[in-house]
Order: C-alpha cells, then sequence, then structure tokens
C-alpha cells in the first residue's frame, strides 16, 4: 500500500491545475449548502448534481481492476469519482484525514494511471480539508498547458 512518503509535493508541476480549481470551486459550493459533519453518501450525490449544473464531466464509482501476475482478480477498486477523465477523486466524511485514506487516494491513482488525485474531507464543520497530489510518473506534458493552449493545439 503506498503512503503519502511516497509521494514528493513539487510546487512547479502543476498539471491539470484548471481543471483541479473547477472540482474544488464545485467542492466549496457543496460545503457552503449542505455544511460539513453529514454521510459521505450526501457529499458524493451533492457533488455530482455541483458538477452536473457546472457541465463540469465526471464518472462516479468506475470500477478498476486488480491483477495479480496477469491474471485479472474479482477485486475491484472504486474511486468515488473520475473528473474531467482526469482527476482521482476520493470524499471522507471524517473528522481529519488519516494517512490510510491517502494511501487508498494513491492506490487509485496508480492502478488507474492517472497523474492528479483529490482527497476531500467534508467531515469538518467549518471547513473542506483537501489535498492535492501528483504523480510524476503519470505526467504528460500535455497536462502542464493551460486548456485553452490544448484545444488550440489539437
Amino acid at each position: 500500500m503506498l503512503s503519502a512518503e511516497d509521494y514528493e509535493p513539487d510546487e512547479e508541476l502543476n498539471p491539470l491545475a484548471e481543471e483541479g480549481f473547477e472540482l474544488m470551486g464545485a467542492a466549496f459550493e457543496v460545503h457552503r449548502v449542505v455544511r460539513g459533519g453529514l454521510l459521505e453518501d450526501v457529499y458524493q450525490e451533492s457533488l455530482e448534481e455541483e458538477l452536473r449544473l457546472r457541465r463540469i464531466p465526471f464518472t462516479p464509482k468506475q470500477e478498476l481492476a486488480v491483477f495479480y501476475k496477469g491474471k485479472e482478480l474479482k477485486l475491484r477498486y472504486i474511486p468515488d469519482l473520475y473528473v474531467h477523465g482526469e482527476l482521482v477523486v476520493e470524499l471522507k466524511s471524517v473528522r481529519a484525514l488519516a494517512p490510510e485514506h491517502v494511501a487508498q487516494l494513491l492506490n487509485y491513482m496508480r492502478l488507474s494511471r492517472k497523474a492528479v488525485g483529490y482527497l476531500i474531507n467534508f467531515g469538518p464543520l467549518g471547513k473542506v480539508e483537501w489535498r492535492r497530489f501528483v504523480l510524476r510518473e503519470f505526467v504528460q506534458p500535455w497536462m502542464l498547458q493551460r486548456r485553452a493552449d490544448r484545444i488550440l493545439n489539437r
């Protein structure tokens, strides 16, 4: 299992920054309306609705296959959301984020081969606790461009 020690923050590396900004804007709006301290499922459904309202593309609860020596196992990992097809999002509603929550997200990112992940905790009453993670090994050059530039370069 991966842990926060496997992740090295890099202030210079900011892939998919605009997409992350949009995601967190939606998360902050959910917290403003619903507040903190409810069940995780309430935030899951509320965030999905807020993403829909903002026309931000997402896929909820998409299963990830797990393999052992080339054989697909029956077990599936299921991240809460993929946003913009590239951001892995894991939601929590707990008093505080713990190392096992970080490890869970990092494992989802590795299994899905996605560079950017967000761990969002709606549990605290007065704020949204969140962390952004980047796995350098999966960062592609296009991810570092502004979205408008990506569209122009197609």
